[in-house]
């Protein structure tokens, strides 16, 4: 390993993070004027050779370049998982397909770190980068060979790129828009929140042996596969809109519920846990369907709108860490004040959702 100080080491996750966050933001326009699968196998063969110059890596700052772009190609895996389900289902069936992306992107962020610390401790950081490269190639192989192109030219924009990038603009000035973006980005800052606090809230503060806090943390996995079950089943009967403003309404009531048990004490450990059982338990739901009607109401720029969305989320949800970080002070009441106001905001996305979804998109949408 590299001799640095922590904060040295914490800017190979900004810059992850940061790259993440622009390629997502580059690959939804590109894969709209030039097509999803090329922008696919791109961003997946970037991925898989940054994870070897991670693995080669002689210093530090030569980790956050490579962290940087590896993290830039990553980006086309979420955005373009997203579209294509688009693309290629109708919006109820799109709903349920994308439930199970939505697995995928909640239960990675709680999985993630116990899995790398597993093999962090048998094969070092660098055996990491090993085992991500093996994984890129095997995606992009999987993706060469099964995923077809499911936006044809004749579909495409046949203005220029940049042209293709002012759907941001029109995005960004609908409030249905920043209503699914709040209601799925909040849900999401909920939940980095909880990943963020946990260890901290059941281990530090409830004494809860790190076996059970393993459980507990289980358990919310467990919560998000049966909410994204229940999802599929229910969308083709209730269409997204109507679950969105149920899952949001849910949201809101276990966020604050959460709020209120932190603060006050009221119930204890096991009342946190129940209400945590609700709101990470939705932010899957809420992730599906609004990203769903989202793309749907700007088919021409599905790929914009996917990843404007994975955008916000990946950002709302870093903030929420922030936060808690920022409001530590040895009790719950950081993740409670992070989750209650998450909670209020994914409301308020859910109000803006309701209230002007009939609004007609402005054109070129």
């Amino acid at each position: 390993g590299f001799s640095v100080s922590p904060g040295a080491a914490q800017r190979t996750l900004t810059s992850f993070m940061a790259g993440f966050s622009i390629g997502m933001l580059l690959y939804g326009p590109l894969s709209d004027t030039w097509g999803r699968r090329p922008v696919l196998l791109g961003g997946i063969a970037l991925f898989t050779l940054a994870s070897v110059g991670c693995f080669v890596a002689g210093s530090i700052d030569m980790l956050i370049l490579v962290r940087f772009l590896q993290a830039l190609g990553a980006g086309a895996a979420s955005v373009l998982a997203r579209a294509i389900a688009r693309d290629a289902h109708e919006p109820t069936d799109a709903a349920k397909v994308l439930s199970m992306v939505a697995i995928v992107t909640a239960v990675g962020p709680l999985l993630a770190p116990l899995i790398g610390g597993q093999i962090l401790r048998f094969a070092g950081w660098r055996g990491v980068f090993v085992v991500l490269a093996a994984f890129g190639a095997l995606c992009a192989a999987a993706a060469y060979l099964r995923v077809p192109e499911t936006w044809p030219k004749e579909r495409r924009k046949s203005a220029a790129v940049l042209a293709s990038f002012a759907a941001y603009g029109r995005i960004l000035s609908d409030p249905v828009a920043w209503g699914h973006m709040l209601c799925g980005g909040m849900a999401f800052a909920s939940m980095f929140s909880y990943i963020t606090a946990t260890p901290f809230v059941y281990i530090e503060y409830f004494h809860v042996s790190p076996q059970h806090y393993g459980l507990l943390f289980g358990l919310n996995v467990v919560g998000i596969m049966i909410g994204n079950f229940a999802n599929t089943r229910l969308v083709g009967r209730l269409g997204s809109l109507r679950i969105i403003a149920a899952a949001s309404l849910v949201s809101c009531i276990a966020s604050l519920a959460v709020a209120l048990v932190a603060l006050t004490g009221w119930g204890g450990l096991w009342s946190i846990v129940v209400c945590l059982f609700f709101v990470v338990g939705v932010v899957g739901i809420l992730s599906a369907n609004c990203t769903t009607d989202l793309m749907h109401r700007y088919p021409h720029n599905a790929g914009a709108s996917a990843a404007v969305f994975g955008a916000m989320q990946l950002a709302l949800g870093a903030l929420a860490s922030v936060a808690i970080g920022a409001l530590a002070d040895g009790t719950p009441f950081a993740m409670g004040v992070t989750i209650g106001v998450s909670g209020v905001l994914c409301f308020v996305g859910r109000v803006l959702v309701l209230r002007w979804h009939g609004r007609p998109v402005k054109a070129g949408a």
